[in-house]
């Protein structure tokens, strides 16, 4: 009995030891009692620029669906990577589309080299409707990116690299893709790291307080990564635990003998 008691106290420390007060674990908190219910103007909203080594899917239409076809060389892998996958079984890997070369082109049917560096998707696509009416009839263009991700790791429940199809997510969507910030992660403190132009940012948002929403980093962009530490509350935990392991280990053993009596 003497290793229950072991047991038993060792799982009152961990209890005690992993306790969070309310004000750690709260988001979007404000200094002024009386900001409940106020507005205010969205900034920083980012839209992402095409940079070399950016995978682009271009989709091209036109009132003659046979001569649209031609400008559309990769339609074909993407219907069986679709079919694939509505019939359950393992799409095409291979992310098919136009690189973005050192130079800042993309080669396309008919046009040769075009220059699509530091342009948008909306950009682009007036840019390829404008090129194409010289070859096609009031032609319609869509663009999108094929390589926008960003991974999320540490202190949340699903840690993974998430796809972004509409060009566009900040880290609360992030996060909630990831299943949110464990009960043991620091929500003050959680780091976003970016590569921009050659060079790597490193910027820190704090979960906590509603001025996140103005940080230049609460709009993610592609390829960022975003990292939640763990807090006091998870080294603490893992220290107990590893301390009061062998009497853990001790009372099922003791379990153990007294049952096959």
């Amino acid at each position: 009995m003497k290793n229950w008691n072991w047991l038993v106290l060792g799982l009152m420390v961990i209890g005690f030891s992993s306790c969070i007060s309310q004000k750690q674990i709260t988001y979007f908190q404000t200094t002024s009692p009386d900001s409940t219910g106020v507005s205010e103007e969205i900034v920083n909203r980012y839209t992402p620029t095409i940079q070399t080594n950016d995978m682009l899917g271009i989709n091209v239409n036109s009132l003659n669906p046979e001569a649209s076809s031609f400008f559309n060389p990769y339609a074909g892998v993407e219907r069986i990577a679709n079919f694939q996958a509505m019939n359950g079984q393992v799409p095409v890997t291979a992310v098919v589309g136009y690189l973005v070369d050192a130079d800042g082109n993309i080669q396309f049917p008919m046009l040769g080299k075009v220059k699509v560096a530091g342009l948008t998707s909306a950009r682009t696509q007036e840019l390829f409707q404008e090129k194409l009416k010289n070859y096609l009839k009031e032609p319609t263009v869509s663009v999108r990116f094929l390589n926008f991700k960003v991974s999320v790791l540490g202190e949340v429940a699903r840690p993974s690299m998430f796809s972004v199809p509409n060009e566009q997510m900040n880290i609360n969507e992030a996060l909630s893709l990831a299943g949110d910030i464990t009960i043991y992660g620091r929500r003050d403190n959680v780091l976003v790291i970016r590569e921009t132009n050659g060079k790597r940012e490193f910027g820190r948002i704090n979960m906590n307080q509603r001025d996140l929403f103005k940080s230049p980093f609460y709009y993610l962009h592609p390829n960022d990564v975003v990292y939640v530490e763990p807090g006091k509350s998870r080294l603490a935990y893992a220290d107990r635990f590893y301390t009061i392991l062998p009497s853990i280990i001790g009372a099922l053993s003791l379990i153990a003998v007294i049952i096959r009596r």
